[in-house]
């Protein structure tokens, strides 16, 4: 008989790549195009729908081909997908009326304020766990539906559909207009601030306070179970899992117990704690978001900490300030001092996210003096994403009681040791990398390899985890301290830099 396999989709924010893996978890071939960014105006940020499909459809046979299997050998697809990105389509005709609002995008800025100020806001939060913000979906169909005549009145009929990008992919895969099946994940819905936490359902104050019609949004279902079984592209096969693609990173990263967490270090860092089965309310700036749910079992849930500026900072001290020829050369030019000779530096180039959600923070450089070379201000670059984690880390333990005591890490800046160094010293944790360094892909196959039988459980998934490489904390605890309140002391000064107009 021959070999069977398990392909993911995973649609990111610049690219679109599908991945074969083996049973064992390893990585077969993948195949990968980049799709436009379009930025019609600033703040705006936009996508081709339609290029994305279309990507799809030309990188598919290319992955086959270079496993040198055929189609009948994949078992099962996943799709991991970029979160909150919103979408609008004709259900006849399958054509998006907009391009796609990326999650990026502040085009909803004002609206989000005016929704604010409503005297019954405060109740978004408590019933999605998010805070109402122009990140996450329901604004931004709102504008859309706000912004085009007529939109409203054919969405409350049905003749719209609303998705962010695996509903999109699914409802095209299954038929688009000729059956196609109106799907999301709960996770991906547990991102849009219209579903209720709890039950897991369309949440009805939350749809008339946002102003969205019930009739356009998809069916949520679990992250893993068979929704049908491809018509197109990959006729016959069964497709078997959606997840957002941090929720895809942790189920890759094997974190199936209370207390595990990883981090996905790219332009901005993710960091996600699973708490178990029931929700915990963030009292300390974090997201409360679902984790994933296998089948018919209950949803398991998680504390999320999103960081703006992590690999960001990296490109602008090469980019902006020519500092570097190339990224992996901050390492090096770090490595030529002994520390960051009492020089820190906050990147808020728009603001901080958690666990401070300080829009008008603008980033700063402290503790200049003349004795601060570029190689202090190259450490001093690496320990912002370290001090970063830590502040979200200490927002996780004090949310769920929880103490952390491994990180999980993933992501490009993983392969920076001396990054990774700094963050086991400054989290007092040991930080452990992976050998399959594609965990959002891995994610979505073995979700979607579960839901139709070909791992048999989540402790099967487990046994596939092997470790690449691991740091140990090694700074002195009286040094952590000192250097942590500097940290913070720097984070304070950014606040409030912004002052409104008027």
């Amino acid at each position: 008989m021959a070999t069977r396999y398990v392909m993911s989709i995973d649609q990111g924010t610049t690219s679109t790549r599908c991945i074969i893996f083996d049973r064992q978890g390893r990585l077969v071939s993948v195949t990968q195009r980049e799709h436009r960014q379009h930025f019609p105006r600033p703040g705006w940020v936009e996508h081709d729908a339609v290029e994305i499909w279309r990507n799809l459809e030309r990188i598919a046979p290319e992955a086959l081909q270079q496993a040198g299997i055929g189609l009948e050998q994949i078992t099962a697809i996943g799709i991991a997908n970029q979160r909150e990105t919103t979408l609008l389509w004709d259900r006849r005709t399958g054509v998006p009326l907009r391009r796609a609002i990326v999650w990026q995008d502040t085009r909803t800025n004002a609206l989000v304020d005016e929704l604010a100020a409503r005297p019954e806001s405060s109740m978004v939060q408590e019933r999605c766990g998010l805070p109402l913000a122009t990140y996450f979906s329901a604004p931004r169909i709102r504008w859309l539906l706000d912004d085009t005549p007529g939109l409203r009145e054919r969405a409350e009929r049905g003749e719209v559909l609303f998705g962010t990008m695996e509903s999109w992919l699914i409802w095209n895969l299954t038929g688009g207009p000729d059956g196609g099946r109106h799907l999301t994940d709960v996770t991906n819905a547990s991102r849009t601030l219209l579903m209720d936490l709890t039950t897991l359902e369309w949440d009805d104050q939350l749809l008339d306070f946002f102003g969205v019609p019930r009739a356009m949004l998809p069916q949520i279902r679990p992250s893993a179970e068979t929704y049908g079984v491809a018509s197109r592209i990959f006729p016959g096969v069964r497709i078997g899992a959606a997840l957002g693609d941090q929720q895809a990173a942790l189920f890759g990263q094997t974190c199936f117990a209370p207390g595990e967490a990883k981090c996905t270090y790219g332009t901005g860092s993710f960091l996600l704690l699973n708490t178990g089965n029931k929700p915990i309310r963030s009292s300390h700036g974090l997201l409360t978001t679902v984790g994933y749910q296998v089948s018919a079992e209950p949803a398991v849930y998680a504390l999320e900490g999103p960081i703006a500026v992590t690999g960001a900072l990296v490109q602008w001290f090469r980019d902006g300030l020519g500092l570097i020829n190339s990224a992996p050369e901050i390492e090096t030019l770090a490595k030529t001092v002994d520390d960051n000779g009492g020089c820190y530096i906050v990147p808020a180039f728009a603001g901080l996210f958690a666990p401070h959600w300080r829009s008008e923070a603008r980033g700063m450089i402290v503790g200049l003096t003349s004795y601060i070379t570029k190689g202090h201000l190259a450490r001093a670059v690496l320990e912002a994403t370290a001090w970063q984690t830590r502040e979200v880390v200490d927002a996780m333990n004090a949310d769920s009681r929880l103490d952390m005591r491994t990180l999980k890490v993933d992501g490009g800046m993983t392969a920076d040791n001396l990054l990774m160094q700094c963050i086991a010293d400054v989290l007092d944790v040991p930080v452990v990398r992976p050998m399959v360094a594609e965990t959002v892909s891995l994610g979505a196959a073995y979700a979607a390899g579960l839901a139709v039988g070909y791992w048999p459980d989540l402790e099967g998934l487990r046994r596939n985890w092997h470790r690449a490489a691991q740091w140990l904390p090694a700074m002195e605890p009286e040094r952590r301290a000192v250097e942590y309140d500097n940290w913070r002391r720097a984070v304070e000064r950014t606040f409030g830099w912004m002052k409104p107009r008027g």
